[in-house]
């Protein structure tokens, strides 16, 4: 792999890479210690990695694996998710209404802090990533099985929790 293709093909992963570094490490100098350090090992081994289907999995299974190296030995939670901009509808929503889906928003961020960090890393993953089942397996070492079976109980749980809430109010 040549220095240019390495710039246009690897180069521009690195938001990505720091995005799932900092879920897991929850720290932003850590984070960026291990996007560099990705950086470095995949151009070391550049001449290996034309034999390979997805660089972009390989570069995240990288990453994946260093944060999870670096992390301490406690249990750690993925950052909260940040407030996404919500689409604005036809028919915009009354003050009330925003403020019943602002709410659901937020619990829902809270219900999703609290998921199991292997339910977290596949919606991460899957749902604010966008990435494939196929390439979440990569990135995971997972079978696609495994990730739709975890994909499906994570947002069944998240949905089961907040039936919960909403019928009794809490």
């Amino acid at each position: 792999m040549e220095e240019l293709r390495f710039r246009n093909d690897i180069l521009p992963l690195k938001n990505k890479l720091y995005r799932l570094a900092l879920r897991i490490t929850l720290n932003t100098a850590e984070a960026e210690d291990i996007v560099q350090e990705t950086m470095i090992k995949v151009w070391k081994q550049r001449e290996q990695l034309d034999a390979l289907d997805s660089i972009e999995a390989y570069c995240l299974t990288i990453c994946r694996n260093m944060a999870l190296d670096r992390k301490d030995k406690k249990v750690s939670q993925i950052m909260e998710l940040t407030q996404e901009v919500q689409e604005s509808s036809l028919d915009p929503l009354t003050p009330h209404e925003n403020l019943v889906q602002d709410e659901r928003l937020k619990i829902v961020h809270e219900l999703f802090n609290q998921l199991p960090l292997n339910y977290k890393e596949v919606m991460q993953l899957r749902d604010i990533e966008g990435k494939s089942y196929k390439e979440i397996a990569k990135i995971l070492a997972l079978s696609e099985e495994q990730v739709k079976v975890n994909l499906f109980r994570a947002r069944q749980r998240i949905r089961e929790q907040l039936k919960e809430i909403e019928n009794y109010g809490l």
